[in-house]
């Protein structure tokens, strides 16, 4: 992948992200914030734990980190993978999300 594909396949990702942290405001009583300061979205919950999603331009990754630790995600068949499980990105996202604040919540790549 070029470097200009993967900036605007990341940039569709962390959109996505901002519209699901609006979106799952707008559905839920979860009051998640979230700011975005270039490529990187540090979304705090109430309990003031954060999740902070960044891009790698030089790797041509997006990387997450949670409290349960780090993830490094790349694109394989037009989803952002993790490098080592596997495991895409928005899932990942949901379930640390969901262990972050208590609730269930959901966000995925078409937010």
């Amino acid at each position: 992948m070029t470097d200009p594909e993967y900036l605007d396949r990341a940039e569709a990702a962390l959109a996505a992200i901002e519209q699901g942290c609006d979106r799952i405001n707008d559905a839920t009583d979860a009051d998640i914030d979230n700011q975005r300061v270039g490529g990187m979205i540090t979304i705090t919950f109430p309990n003031k734990s954060q999740l902070i999603v960044n891009l790698q331009p030089p790797l041509q990754e997006i990387w997450l980190a949670a409290r349960s630790g780090g993830y490094h995600y790349r694109q394989v068949d037009g989803a952002w993978r993790d490098t080592k499980t596997g495991e895409e990105l928005f899932a990942n996202l949901s379930r640390e999300a969901s262990a972050q604040s208590g609730q269930s919540l959901q966000f995925d790549a078409a937010s």
